[in-house]
């Protein structure tokens, strides 16, 4: 019983406190007061210290031995570009190989992602979160089926979508996004490689664009594009 009250009491500080990352209420590259946790939580040190190692897990928090735990911080205007230079080089492979791999084709999840958000965009109270739910389960839905485990563990072990999205995108009610990932989709169930490519080619670049507003109007949007993005 004292196992299971721990494990909930774990549960409960983890999502609490990744929501509390992701909305920026505790802001980025801030020290973690893990007594002020445990006195809000009403717990232990104990359960604290796992569900802050479980955020370490999704590189939303640092330990740096002696000076305890702090927030990552936010992404910088050069380290956005090199996360879609990655993810260029990548999901776009994997689309194709999810549109010709008709054993696993992924067009069911993907639809049944999208109809899921869509259902639950206008009464969730937290659009934001329900988005970036979505795209995390959108994404390595197509990364699973191509049946490259190296490739998978690459892409999870970025954690994107949770460092994204806390830049706070122009996309704020996923409209632009699900278009584009409606097009990904109807590609893939088609079996049609080219267009599931260019679809999710098509689909990064605006996305790039839209999280790059954050930064200065330095930016140039349009037919400025990250070098890797040539390369399609």
């Amino acid at each position: 019983m004292a196992d299971d009250r721990r494990a909930v009491a774990v549960l409960d500080v983890y999502g609490t406190l990744r929501t509390k990352i992701l909305d920026l209420q505790l802001p980025p590259d801030e020290r973690v007061n893990i007594d002020a946790i445990a006195r809000e939580f009403g717990v232990s040190q104990t359960p604290i210290r796992e569900a802050l190692s479980q955020l370490e897990g999704d590189n939303l928090i640092i330990r740096t031995p002696g000076k305890g735990y702090r927030t990552t911080p936010l992404l910088g205007k050069a380290e956005l570009a090199e996360l879609f230079e990655f993810r260029l080089l990548v999901e776009p492979w994997a689309a194709r190989a999810a549109a010709v791999n008709r054993l696993r084709n992924p067009s069911s999840a993907l639809r049944s992602s999208l109809a899921d958000f869509i259902d639950n965009a206008e009464s969730s109270p937290s659009v934001r979160h329900l988005l970036v739910a979505h795209d995390t389960k959108f994404h390595d839905s197509i990364l699973s089926a191509g049946s490259n485990d190296f490739t998978l563990r690459a892409y999870r072990a970025t954690h994107c979508h949770l460092h994204l999205f806390r830049l706070h995108p122009a996309d704020y009610q996923g409209k632009q996004t699900v278009g584009e990932h409606r097009a990904i989709a109807d590609a893939v169930a088609a079996c049609d490689p080219d267009a599931a490519e260019k679809a999710m080619h098509d689909h990064l670049i605006g996305a790039y664009h839209r999280f790059a507003e954050v930064f200065s109007e330095g930016i140039v949007r349009g037919p400025r594009i990250p070098p890797a993005a040539r390369l399609f």
